[in-house]
């Protein structure tokens, strides 16, 4: 027996497991009933499951009046009209927002990941769409143990009982991509307590056929929609497609998971599992199990003598430690991913997602960053023009004023006063306003703060984000450009001075032994002209003995 935390006690299998038979007939009907969602009911007809998916899809579409939101950017609105009247049953009386989402839980989990994303992209989305979406939750029913069984057999090549000591065959935790099943290594590989992550079975071709139909979509919507250009969706698409394959490689997850734990091996304030990597494989990844309560339980945590001011700045602390001193970020940090340790620590689980940063990006953040905790608009006006965010052209005195009506009332106010979730979205419109361009990694940056305002506002609602957050990154400014970036860029590059400044003499003279270089530009643009020259009479003799050869034919 083995007790999960907040979970009653449930009976192992153990060494006498029973082997899964996936050849038998009866273990195959079983699959199918099972899994009408995950696993198409004939792999050999692919064009045939996309078909009958794109008549569900608009089937789905029609009854919550999704066509109404593309046709009513008709300018004479007699398309909406027609459509409700051949649809007359349909009732549409509840907001676009919200039958928007009900039509993408109705789609199913690869739809509902779809709208999540989309909550994130509020430089696109208007208002009332992007806040719905973000209540899209990934309420998806755990696959049968049976499957579970045969895929730890299909990646091991042979059964559970022989890979671990205990299995629980009942997951602890079910999303849309994988499940999580608690187990025990055997004593000869140490007797951990593991949890076991599996992937859904035949996920991949499911999702590829419904990843071409977003695209279809998006391609159409590109067409049709008056803002369709504007709002890119096939690069919205192309995006989620991206971040949704990485999902599926588990050893690319287990990766993500063993980065982050070396950057804060020995924290004080965050634990990441271990993960077991002679037991990982791109289906099933194995990690330490982690004991904790839920960062959503406030109540328990107070109960645990859990310092709630404390854990709040700590969260800040961690967020800001990833991106500014790591460029690597757990950017899927919502309340269902973070658990606390008896100790006061966080718990990080689900690597699936995760953001990163180069130097440049850190270094402009950084500069933003402290601009607007000294309410120095100018230079953060500056800062974007300089990274090439804003084009050459963009007035620093305009972008600067648009800046300040946005960001002036936060200041001197406590988290619960402000909404991010407004500010960020203001600041959306003002960059769409001047042209700026929405970097992909600040968009996933900008995810992880808003879950990081949410946790703030469950744990200390008097949390001051900007006054947790300044000497921070001041202190890791001064460290960048003050004397001690300094000093640690030269030794970074010294190897490379100690190798290349005896060499300097001789380069010097061998460059001025040259002499000067001719210009070669004119004498390109001449060949250029003279091989379109050469182009042109080539043609002409072609068309001539063309014709010749038709006379002579003829």
């Amino acid at each position: 027996m083995i007790e999960g935390p907040h979970h009653e006690s449930r009976p192992l299998l153990t060494g006498s497991l029973p082997r899964c038979k996936t050849r038998g007939r009866e273990p195959r009907r079983r699959v199918n009933m099972l899994l009408p969602r995950f696993c198409p009911a004939n792999p050999a007809h692919p064009a045939a499951m996309r078909l009958f998916r794109l008549l569900k899809i608009a089937s789905v579409a029609s009854r919550f009046g999704l066509d109404e939101m593309v046709l009513e950017h008709e300018p004479t609105g007699r398309l909406v009209r027609l459509a409700n009247a051949l649809q007359f049953w349909r009732d549409l009386s509840a907001p676009r927002a919200v039958r928007l989402r009900l039509a993408l839980e109705a789609l199913g989990p690869i739809f509902v990941k779809f709208g999540q994303v989309l909550s994130t992209r509020r430089d696109l989305m208007p208002m009332d769409i992007a806040d719905e979406l973000a209540k899209l939750q990934d309420r998806v029913p755990s696959f049968d143990s049976h499957l579970a069984l045969a895929e730890i057999e299909k990646a091991y090549g042979r059964p559970a009982s022989e890979v671990f000591a205990e299995f629980d065959p009942v997951p602890i935790a079910s999303a849309s991509i994988a499940q999580v099943h608690f187990a025990r290594l055997k004593t000869e590989d140490g007797g951990h307590e593991v949890a076991v992550k599996i992937l859904r079975p035949n996920m991949l071709s499911v999702i590829e056929h419904d990843l071409a139909l977003m695209d279809n979509f998006a391609m159409l919507l590109e067409k049709l929609w008056s803002d369709g250009k504007r709002l890119k969706p096939r690069e919205v698409v192309a995006e989620f497609a991206k971040y949704l394959r990485d999902e599926l490689d588990l050893m690319r997850e287990a990766a993500n998971a063993s980065q982050l734990r070396r950057n804060f091996f020995d924290s004080t304030l965050l634990i990441v599992p271990e993960v077991h990597w002679d037991w990982c494989t791109s289906t099933v990844m194995v990690m330490e199990r982690m004991v904790g309560t839920p960062i959503s339980q406030i109540d328990k945590l107070r109960a645990d003598g859990i310092n709630l001011s404390k854990l709040s700045e700590a969260g800040v602390e961690i967020f800001f430690t990833q991106v500014f001193r790591d460029g690597f970020f757990h950017a899927d940090m919502h309340p269902g991913n973070i658990f606390v340790a008896p100790d006061g620590r966080y718990i990080a689980l689900d690597f699936g997602i995760v953001g990163t940063l180069t130097d440049s990006d850190k270094n402009y953040l950084a500069q933003n960053f402290l601009a607007f905790f000294r309410r120095d608009y100018k230079r953060v006006a500056e800062a974007h023009i300089e990274s090439g965010w804003a084009p050459k052209e963009t007035r620093v005195d305009e972008f600067e004023a648009a800046i300040r009506a946005v960001c002036e009332p936060i200041f001197d106010r406590p988290l619960k006063d402000i909404s991010f979730g407004k500010i960020l979205l203001r600041l959306f419109q003002t960059s769409r306003r001047f042209n700026v361009e929405i970097q992909p990694q600040l968009v996933m940056l900008q995810k992880t703060l808003l879950n990081i305002e949410g946790l703030g506002r469950q744990l200390d609602p008097e949390l001051d984000l900007w006054k947790t957050a300044k000497p921070f990154l001041e202190r890791w400014m001064s460290e960048q450009v003050g004397w001690r970036g300094l000093l640690r860029t030269l030794k970074q590059e010294a190897p490379y001075l100690a190798r290349t400044l005896p060499q300097l003499p001789r380069l010097v003279h061998q460059s001025l032994a040259q002499g000067p270089r001719t210009d070669l530009q004119p004498q390109i643009e001449r060949l250029i002209v003279a091989q379109q020259q050469q182009n042109r009479w080539l043609a002409i003799i072609a068309l001539l003995l063309a014709c010749v050869a038709a006379t002579l034919y003829y």
